[in-house]
């Protein structure tokens, strides 16, 4: 953690005092009561998946490995931290707590969950836990005004949050460009993996999300987790869509790259990154992010009939839904403390929904972008089976260059992707900004 996150925590942690505040008074609640959570354990076993700290709770301290533990808060108090440091010579035991937050905290530690508990303050209580395991002592509630306040205003980040993010940004850079120089040396996806997580310094369990590593066709598998160990005969295309974490704020990062000598991959490529980064240039406060999603179903087709896979009209396809054969998926979503971050449809701070346009079922977002948001742009491009067989039979047919669509169905697909933050005048591109430091 640098020494501008020092400086930047202060400010952060009043605005989420005052906005704790408004959402206690909106629920009807004197305190707010945030676990940290414990690990969920293994069905029929003694063993535990890997501990994730509730978001809430890493919301309000960079403390990401503190299972049991709790952060009290009540209006007009200093808030509390609860620290669960159990007596143990079987796993390693949280170290206490230190550094630039913790003046900012009355700071009690204890040595089980129970004695945990008992250490919370009584009364009317918005508790924000997980529902399982059952937290003997306490209820969670989770309430929904609390939450939904709550969500609504995580969606815009703090100058500190950026700053945290910045710098899982950086991270994922550096991991990215030694994937990209494993792909180049010829390495298996699994090898590629092991290039990537040592260059950021990051095991599995550390990663945002579960990285996304595909040679050739694999990258036409949106969500393709499998990692072959053995190289392929011939290396023609590598697809990653990998992140990394600090304090808990994650990067999200898809990068696309054809091996020498793919030159017609190569130029497709090139296409797509030109119009991603004019979907970046859109991430503007007022912009709405649905219409968005439309004008890159619009470009996209224009980049088809480029590249000659399709005849017809942008409008065209983009109406008869050829474009959503080649471009399935969303633009992008918010992130921030989650991959997926919170509230990305919300319609304000006391809930209810924005619907998705009709057609679009899988956008993540559909609200209107303000300074402080923090959202993916990630295009894609792919050739894939079971979609492009659901085009043959239809009249559009016709107006599809097959023999094309076949000659580029080996190297699977295209997407690339930034992490953006909308400000009050230009978007600042997190992920360009850390390749551009990465060298």
């Amino acid at each position: 953690m640098n020494a501008q996150s020092a400086q930047l925590y202060p400010a952060h942690l009043a605005v989420l005092r005052e906005r704790a505040d408004r959402a206690l008074a909106l629920g009807g609640f004197d305190h707010l009561l945030v676990a940290a959570g414990t690990p969920p354990g293994k069905f029929l076993d003694d063993q535990d998946y890997p501990f994730v700290a509730n978001p809430h709770f890493m919301h309000w301290l960079p403390l990401t490995d503190a299972p049991g533990s709790w952060i009290a808060y009540t209006p007009g108090s200093k808030p509390k931290l609860v620290f669960v440091q159990p007596r143990d010579y079987w796993h390693v035991v949280p170290e206490a707590p230190h550094g630039y937050w913790v003046e900012h905290f009355d700071i009690v530690t204890v040595r089980s969950a129970e004695e945990a508990v008992a250490q919370l303050p009584k009364g009317r209580s918005a508790v924000l836990a997980s529902a399982c395991p059952t937290i003997d002592g306490v209820a969670a509630n989770n309430p929904q005004a609390v939450l939904d306040c709550l969500h609504w205003h995580r969606s815009c980040k703090t100058p500190y949050e950026l700053e945290l993010m910045r710098e899982a940004s950086r991270i994922g850079a550096r991991a990215h460009r030694a994937a990209e120089a494993a792909f180049r040396a010829g390495e298996s996806e699994f090898g590629i993996h092991l290039a990537y997580l040592a260059a950021a310094g990051q095991i599995d369990a550390e990663l945002p999300y579960a990285s996304i590593v595909g040679l050739n066709e694999h990258g036409a598998v949106l969500h393709y987790m499998h990692f072959d160990r053995t190289p392929p005969a011939a290396h023609r295309s590598f697809l990653i869509d990998a992140g990394a974490s600090c304090a808990g704020y994650a990067s999200d990062i898809t990068r696309t790259y054809a091996a020498n000598g793919h030159g017609e991959f190569q130029a497709l490529i090139a296409s797509m990154d030109t119009a991603q980064q004019g979907f970046v240039a859109k991430v503007r406060a007022g912009q709405s992010y649905p219409e968005l999603h439309i004008h890159a179903h619009h470009v996209i087709a224009g980049v088809l009939r480029e590249h000659g896979f399709i005849r017809m009209s942008a409008e065209s396809a983009v109406e008869s839904g050829v474009t959503s054969a080649f471009f399935p998926h969303g633009l992008g979503h918010s992130i921030g403390l989650q991959v997926h971050d919170v509230a990305g449809f919300q319609q304000d701070e006391r809930g209810g929904s924005i619907p998705r346009p009709a057609g679009h079922p899988y956008l993540r977002m559909t609200r209107v972008l303000e300074p402080g948001m923090v959202v993916t742009i990630e295009p894609g491009l792919y050739f894939i089976d079971m979609l492009l067989a659901g085009l043959r039979d239809r009249p559009v047919a016709a107006d599809i260059d097959w023999a094309k669509v076949d000659a580029f169905r080996p190297y699977g697909g295209i997407r690339i992707e930034d992490d953006v933050a909308c400000t009050g005048g230009l978007p600042e591109n997190l992920t360009r900004d850390a390749f551009a430091a990465a060298g």
